[in-house]
């Protein structure tokens, strides 16, 4: 009988690299198929690679539970400790974006509804919760959690969903609260940030059987920084003209750096995406054909509409050169500092965008238009997500009469398709691109 820690070791480093090695093989054999005539420029190459990366990713975890100690965490928890302490790391928000791109929250979320959870609630905690006691999942299986690891930087309906996860696994919860900051961060905020942090490691390693190695932190610390700034680095090839891929496109390049953090496989990832975009910008080669104009896009992106938004404003000329919600996973690199865990996660966790007054995320809006050169911004009034919708109809008026944008407003969710008028948004969508003529 292959032990628990040998299955997982496996299907890490053997079973999942070969099946994809496989799958690749038989593209090969198979030859390139004719793409259709459409807007886009060719598909990024590292495409296959972010494949195999997270297919890998969640692979592994179906036999992570009984290997090693698992723990599912909030996307801008500090994560750091837990790598270092050994625990794999499982993103319920990542895996709920799967389950919208793949058109299964409807069906998955409608048994959190059934059980008593609000369908106001947002989709990726409906969709979480209903994959978790209906054990749906379009990965096959996701690990049971020996720890909850949940922060407050995002939203405060993260304590409330990993409060009922907390319930139901009867394992323990940790939170790392971040007051909100209006204007510059206190000093005293800060400290109790980072008392908090100190407590996380307590309670890591009384679940994870080890004492945390300083030395490891460290080393997990710089590659959170490295793994930051070469996000960063792709993210700015999209100033060149045209730009070499789309925001859309980071939209799905994303993952890592949202879930794999701190690891070298997520470095060596976006070092190979980088080769290539600037390649591509050295060649001239654009993410769409004609990029006549390139625009801004605020807020989560519509999972399961990705590609008819896109294709529609790509036929007309226009780029999504830039987003909020990908620009939020860079903003944060310079501050951290592996010399001072404490204190530089303290500031790092504390300063995202959702966890920063409007002044703050207009400046944010106004400096992204200026450095990508955009001249419209489409603002997503995200259903799921309210902190990071409420003030969107003042930051319009503020970035049309500031910076001089063409602004539109569309009105969706994230995840869940229920909540999608076609008719409204395609009326939107074109008057908006009328307007440019």
């Amino acid at each position: 009988m292959i032990s628990r820690r040998v299955q997982y070791e496996l299907a890490g480093r053997v079973v999942g690299p070969a099946l994809m090695a496989l799958q690749g093989a038989q593209r090969s054999l198979r030859g390139r198929r004719p793409r259709p005539d459409g807007p886009f420029g060719p598909p990024l190459e590292a495409g296959r690679k972010l494949k195999e990366l997270m297919t890998v990713q969640y692979l592994q975890g179906r036999y992570a539970d009984g290997a090693v100690p698992v723990a599912w965490a909030t996307s801008g928890f500090p994560v750091e400790a837990l790598r270092a302490l050994g625990f794999y790391v499982h993103y319920p928000e990542n895996h709920g974006a799967l389950c919208g791109a793949r058109r299964q929250v409807p069906e998955i979320a409608g048994v959190a509804e059934k059980a008593g959870y609000s369908a106001d609630l947002c989709a990726y905690a409906r969709t979480d919760l209903g994959s978790v006691l209906s054990s749906v999942t379009p990965v096959g299986r996701v690990p049971r959690p020996d720890l909850l690891a949940c922060c407050t930087n995002i939203c405060q309906t993260v304590l409330y969903w990993y409060r009922a996860l907390a319930e139901h696994f009867k394992v323990p919860l940790v939170l790392i609260d971040t007051p909100y900051n209006y204007g510059e961060p206190k000093p005293h905020h800060l400290a109790y940030v980072k008392e908090q942090l100190a407590e996380l490691v307590q309670a890591a390693e009384r679940v994870g059987g080890r004492r945390l190695d300083s030395g490891e932190l460290v080393e997990v610390l710089e590659r959170s920084r490295q793994g930051t700034h070469l996000w960063r680095e792709c993210l700015a090839t999209g100033t060149r003209r045209p730009s070499p891929w789309t925001g859309f496109d980071g939209f799905i390049h994303m993952a890592p750096i949202v879930a794999m953090r701190g690891t070298e496989e997520c470095n060596a990832y976006y070092r190979l995406l980088k080769d290539e975009l600037e390649d591509r910008v050295a060649r001239g080669v654009g993410g769409i054909k004609n990029e006549r104009y390139r625009l801004l896009w605020d807020n989560l992106p519509i999972w399961y509409r990705i590609r008819e938004l896109s294709t529609s404003f790509a036929e007309a000329g226009f780029n999504f050169v830039c987003t909020t919600y990908t620009n939020a996973w860079a903003e944060t690199a310079d501050l951290i500092r592996p010399e001072d865990p404490g204190g530089s996660g303290a500031e790092a966790y504390s300063l995202v965008l959702l966890n920063r007054d409007l002044p703050n995320r207009l400046r944010v809006m106004k400096g992204l238009a200026q450095q990508f050169g955009v001249q419209g911004a489409v603002l997503h009034s995200d259903r799921s997500c309210k902190p990071y919708s409420i003030g969107q109809l003042d930051l319009k008026e503020r970035l049309a009469e500031e910076a001089h944008l063409k602004v539109v407003l569309l009105e969706a969710d994230h995840a869940d398709p229920r909540a999608f008028s076609e008719e409204q948004v395609k009326t939107r969508v074109q008057a908006f691109i009328e307007s440019f003529a």
